[in-house]
């Protein structure tokens, strides 16, 4: 009880209208205080305005009585001499039908039956005392006051009738009489809690079915039965709501009752990790499935080691999952083992054979080898359990072998479809198309993305902007420069951002709903989903005229794969996307090197030598990969101006400076231009020296001029056939 604040401690429960989460800003209608629910409206205004028969909501604003729907006289039917509830169309539900068989009439015109009554005279009143409507069917209440009852939960029908009668505080209020007293000052607890956290509404309308549930349970706290029996029950109305509030008020109170942390965790086989202070979208992990006992404890130390490390919840899930799955072959066993001395070499190798059988190299193969093997080298290394055989390990040539993986960055033009000003555009909100311009430009994750800090740009010295991250899979805050348009429209999601929350948030991109404070980030799920419903609306295709799917990760192998290929060095690029290691950024080195090897055979198909002629080359040649290797040493040998040398980079040059009259040279239209000017200035150089008297040296000069008379027209050729002045 003293947990329970006074002003919890009511049997029911009345909350200011305007309060965060329990009330809202006022109801759109003039002199209506209560909180709004739907469009502006609080529920009784809402349920007015739907049933005016298509008075627009600014109209109906304006014109509206501020009473409260519930404590008024109702509607009865239009058609003469029925006294029915009117459903919809001012008429009851009977008439409303015969009304849609008769395809829609004119309302004014139609012929309306008299409406049948029962042999000894019309139905009884409504219980309510103010409304002299006729009941519905069995029920003591007419057609809306009978709505009405059955969303509160069906509570006992003389408390249902004051309740309605009395002009108090309406639905804005959580009446808990019906409840033990000791569940009742559970849910006060909850509540009370609740609204101390200020983390999602709450509106009391939504609360009396779920307390009709807990009145109806039988018990007498929520500790009396486990959270599978609670959540099994018949949850009302469409089910939504139940199971997450009823989990929440329990482990709310039980971490009351008993406390939370490992102590309380730990013997459970199912562990919350909200209880363990760890907020991650794996919610629990569960040791239920593991059969033997001695394993079972063997394994939540194994979890429980991986959590302390900082590991994520999903890592030590993963590797909870793959003890779980060795447990459950082992049960199947003829003869299983009794302990941890029988899980022998000879039987992982079996095991080995089985998940190869069944999974045949796919993701979670990898997953279910690499599980155990780092729950067993954790038991060896820290002594958990010495009777585990010196030979019970799990090699590297045990893991599945990893094909190549293959280039996930985009194509060009998709790239250029997503890029295009009018298509950002259609993203209509503004913090998802900035969460993508950050994700295509910086390369970050979408988790680091979504989860940026408010305060999340910093300059350097000469005032360069940058976007400062926390890199969620190294577990480290790092830097990425930024344009001056990016930091522009990061500045106006600030704006945006104190506007819905002015004293402030921690977070850049709040999520849009159940998020009071401002202090929950939008979820990875939720811009996924919101991405793929700008790509059909773009209506994005490949080269195959396909629709375009893509994940938000892809932009950052996009991005690693357009900067080496531009040839920035690979630890900038490393540095950049925040790998822990070179490896990470070799997978697109790799895919530079298909690039420029496409590139080459392109160079290769144009090539002259000094004569002028065109060099064969087949692509799919023999010799092919070593011209290829051939080529990239050369071009790291000798940098010509003018072309490149094709002599072996093995052998010396014995005619340094003379390439243009050298069997090995070779060039490309690429360097047409270095070639023209060449022929010009040498030209000159052949006047001087005849001038001169230098003939030897204008000899020399002269054959120089001829190779080059020779390779401009070829290359000029090429050029014309392939289109291009360049």
């Amino acid at each position: 009880m003293a947990a329970v604040r006074p002003e919890f401690r009511a049997e029911d429960l009345v909350f200011d209208p305007r309060d965060p989460v329990f009330g809202g800003p006022p109801c759109a209608v003039s002199g209506c205080d209560r909180p709004h629910r739907r469009q502006g409206l609080c529920t009784s205004h809402w349920q007015r305005w739907r049933g005016s028969g298509g008075v627009s909501l600014a109209e109906f604003a304006a014109t509206a009585e501020p009473g409260w729907h519930g404590h008024l006289p109702l509607d009865s039917c239009a058609v003469a001499g029925c006294n029915y509830g009117a459903m919809g169309r001012k008429m009851c539900q009977r008439h409303l039908r015969q009304w849609h068989r008769a395809e829609c009439p004119d309302l004014a015109e139609w012929q309306a039956p008299a409406p049948l009554l029962p042999p000894d005279g019309p139905p009884p009143a409504c219980r309510i005392g103010y409304c002299s409507l006729w009941t519905r069917g069995t029920s003591v209440f007419c057609y809306g006051h009978d709505i009405r009852w059955k969303d509160n939960g069906r509570p006992d029908t003389d408390e249902f009738a004051a309740s309605c009668e009395d002009p108090g505080p309406g639905q804005e209020h959580i009446d808990l009489r019906r409840l033990p007293a000791g569940l009742r000052l559970e849910m006060q607890y909850v509540l009370q809690c609740r609204g101390d956290e200020q983390d999602a509404k709450l509106p009391p309308r939504e609360v009396h079915p779920l307390a009709a549930v807990l009145a109806a349970a039988g018990a007498s706290s929520l500790l009396e039965q486990p959270e599978e029996w609670w959540t099994a029950l018949d949850a009302p109305g469409n089910g939504r709501g139940w199971r997450p509030f009823i989990l929440d008020a329990r482990r709310r109170v039980e971490a009351l009752a008993f406390g939370a942390g490992w102590d309380t965790e730990y013997p459970r086989d199912t562990w919350r990790l909200c209880n363990l202070g760890i907020d991650q979208p794996a919610a629990t992990i569960s040791f239920a499935g593991i059969p033997q006992p001695w394993l079972r404890e063997l394994a939540k130390r194994y979890t429980r080691w991986q959590l302390a490390t900082g590991l994520s919840a999903s890592t030590a899930g993963s590797g909870a999952r793959a003890v779980t799955r060795f447990a459950a072959w082992l049960a199947s066993l003829p003869g299983p083992p009794a302990g941890l001395d029988g899980v022998t070499r000879p039987l992982l190798e079996r095991y080995l054979a089985v998940l190869q059988a069944e999974m045949g190299g796919q993701v979670r193969h990898s997953n279910y080898v690499g599980g155990l093997s780092g729950f067993l080298k954790a038991i060896r290394r820290h002594g958990w359990d010495d009777t585990l055989p010196a030979t019970t390990a799990i090699y590297p040539e045990d893991f599945p072998a990893r094909g190549a993986r293959l280039p996930r960055g985009l194509a060009a033009h998709v790239m250029a479809q997503v890029e295009q000003p009018a298509n950002l555009g259609r993203q209509d909100n503004p913090a998802y198309r900035l969460i993508t311009l950050i994700l295509i430009r910086c390369g970050l994750r979408i988790s680091s993305a979504a989860g940026l800090a408010f305060d999340c740009t910093v300059a350097d010295a000469d005032g360069a902007p940058y976007l400062r991250y926390y890199n969620t899979k190294m577990k480290r805050e790092a830097l990425v420069p930024i344009d001056d348009e990016l930091f522009r429209l990061i500045g106006e999601q600030k704006q945006r951002v104190l506007q819905r929350f002015p004293a402030g948030a921690p977070v850049l991109f709040p999520r849009q709903s159940g998020n009071l404070n401002g202090r929950r980030p939008i979820s990875s799920h939720t811009y996924r989903s919101a991405l793929c419903r700008w790509l059909e609306d773009c209506d994005i295709r490949d080269e195959h005229g396909q629709p375009v799917r893509l994940t938000p990760h892809q932009w950052r192998h996009t991005l690693g794969t357009v900067l080496i290929n531009r040839d920035v060095p690979q630890h900038v690029v490393q540095k950049l996307l925040g790998h822990a290691s070179p490896e990470m950024t070799a997978h697109y080195a790799h895919i530079h090197d298909h690039t420029v090897r496409d590139a080459f055979d392109r160079y290769q198909q144009q090539r002259v030598n000094t004569d002028g002629e065109l060099l064969p080359f087949d692509p799919e040649g023999p010799t092919a990969t070593a011209e290829w290797v051939k080529h990239n040493l050369s071009r790291v040998r000798d940098s010509l101006p003018n072309g490149y040398c094709g002599r072996p980079p093995q052998q010396d040059c014995p005619h340094p400076n003379a390439c243009l009259t050298c069997p090995d040279f070779q060039t490309t239209p690429e360097f047409l231009a270095v070639h023209r000017e060449q022929a010009d200035t040498n030209r000159v150089l052949i006047a001087r020296a005849e001038d001169g008297g230098h003939f030897r040296l204008a000899t020399n000069l002269r054959r120089v001029q001829a190779s080059l008379d020779r390779i401009v027209p070829a290359l000029e050729a090429i050029l014309q056939e392939g289109g291009s002045d360049d």
